[in-house]
């Protein structure tokens, strides 16, 4: 079953917090499991033992088909957490979260979740893992509930030892079964998401039950029982042939790119023309040998209709800044961070065409300086500005939070702001990433933001508005299934 066909289902069904969406985690809503994060963490750290390190090899040969090997694989592992304060172990899962889980994030999975909040059905996350494993993907959904195996803390320090019965096979469908007797949810009309054959109870519980790249024995289960099944694009293992060979046409191009404008600059003695070559043309044949088409789906007139202007873009993939070079073409510079200056190649190009870079220090008169010849570039030559309010890739597809810097500019400089809102970046090149795969990246380019009557103390409100629009593009995609109102 493709997602738009399972997308449609969802809007087309009954709506309302007595419908549950219960999902998965391991597997289902990433690609993966979570924990071979915190092992990963405790190997470079030297705090797994060579004993703990052979046992849980082992399992993973053996596999865990049982409740009780589940048991016995999570009694080792949360005795090795003995001792540590839950606050800590809060503050690793979250930072282990962003670093590497959420890059693993199914986005057919993202879209399930928003749709089903759409439809105003109670949203949970349901997993056998522990609560500082799981807990920043629900905050990440919005996740009304969350069921996970409980581990025993006293006095904020967690003792190794687990509380009652961990939510593997028959110990979620109970979970599960409690929390809707509980909540008023009517699982006859509800939705289960899982990837493992464990989860077969979990999944009878419901009524519309969906097997997310599902392992080989819940594949046949879910053809017995005609539910749906829902393949994910995987978000790890080693990259194909393909994309190596992709990705390295990509970088050869704008190499390429780059000796041909950096020659035709020198000739004419335009350092504009450097960047206008290498990223228009650049951008263009890099992508096309990367096999990533860019879809401007709306606004393709306001690309133009508003310059010299300051252009903001959301920012989930290091592609974004390549997808932004493909559709302003010429006449335009950007403000990155600081660190961007030391990427070979891109760093170069970025100092030639005058980009402003902005350090993370938080220095107020440091940032005023490092942007004031961006600003004179775009009131005084004409030129426009390209940038990112979030200032750093979001984890996961939610828009980050805006800052000020580019409304700020904007305001200086008197040029309109124009909203480009980017989707699907993160199918081709995720977080972490560092090779790319085909695929397309549709773009939406919102009317000019006229900034005529901003002044400093409205800014927030003009920053909320901006985003706003961001927002709402992004829920309500054009051509992509919605709710009907």
């Amino acid at each position: 079953m493709s997602l738009e066909t399972l997308l449609h289902e969802i809007y087309a069904g009954p709506s309302g917090p007595e419908i549950g969406a219960f999902f998965d985690y391991d597997g289902t809503v990433i690609t993966g499991f979570s924990a071979s994060s915190f092992y990963g963490h405790r190997i470079r750290g030297g705090e797994m033992g060579l004993g703990e390190l052979a046992h849980t090899l082992w399992a993973g040969v053996r596999g865990v088909n049982t409740a009780e090997d589940y048991r016995e694989l999570l009694d080792l592992s949360c005795q090795a957490w003995a001792g540590k304060t839950q606050q800590a172990l809060g503050d690793l899962g979250r930072r282990l979260f962003k670093d590497s889980i959420a890059g693993r994030l199914h986005l057919e999975v993202w879209e399930l979740v928003k749709a089903h909040h759409d439809m105003g059905h109670t949203v949970v996350l349901a997993s056998s893992a522990t609560a500082f494993q799981v807990e920043p993907m629900a905050d990440a959904l919005d996740a009304q509930h969350l069921l996970c195996t409980d581990l025993e803390v006293v006095d904020g320090v967690l003792t190794g030892r687990v509380i009652g019965t961990p939510l593997w096979g028959p110990g979620k469908a109970d979970a599960v079964t409690e929390l809707a007797a509980r909540e008023g949810i009517d699982l006859g009309r509800s939705y289960g998401y899982s990837n493992g054959t464990e989860d077969v109870p979990f999944l009878s519980t419901v009524g519309t039950a969906v097997a997310v790249s599902p392992e080989p024995g819940l594949r046949a289960e879910a053809g017995e029982r005609d539910w749906r099944v829902l393949e994910c694009v995987p978000r790890t293992g080693r990259p194909s042939l393909g994309d190596v060979a992709r990705t390295a046409g990509f970088y050869g191009a704008f190499a390429t790119a780059f000796g041909t404008g950096l020659g035709l600059g020198l000739l004419n003695r335009n350092r504009a023309q450097v960047f206008d070559i290498t990223g228009s043309v650049g951008s263009d044949v890099g992508l096309a040998l990367a096999g990533v088409t860019v879809e401007v789906v709306e606004g393709q007139e306001h690309l133009w209709s508003g310059r010299p202007c300051v252009f903001v873009f959301n920012h989930q993939s290091k592609i974004d800044p390549v997808v932004v070079m493909k559709l302003l073409r010429q006449r335009w510079t950007g403000v990155a961070k600081a660190e961007a200056k030391k990427i070979p190649g891109f760093g170069q190009l970025f100092q030639i065409a005058g980009v402003a870079f902005v350090g993370r220090t938080g220095n107020v008169e440091e940032a005023r300086q490092a942007l004031a010849p961006a600003i004179a570039k775009v009131r005084d030559q004409g030129f426009s500005l390209a940038l990112s309010p979030e200032g750093t890739r979001s984890p996961t597809p939610r828009l980050g939070a805006f800052k000020k810097g580019a409304f700020h500019i904007a305001m200086q400089a008197g040029v309109p702001m124009v909203p480009i809102v980017i989707r699907n970046a993160g199918d081709v090149m995720w977080r972490g990433a560092q090779t790319l795969r085909p695929g397309v990246v549709e773009v939406v380019v919102l009317p000019p933001v006229d900034t005529t009557d901003w002044r400093v103390e409205s800014i927030d409100r003009h920053v909320t508005d901006v985003r706003d629009q961001f927002v709402r593009t992004l829920a309500h995609w054009p051509g992509r299934p919605r709710r009907t109102p």
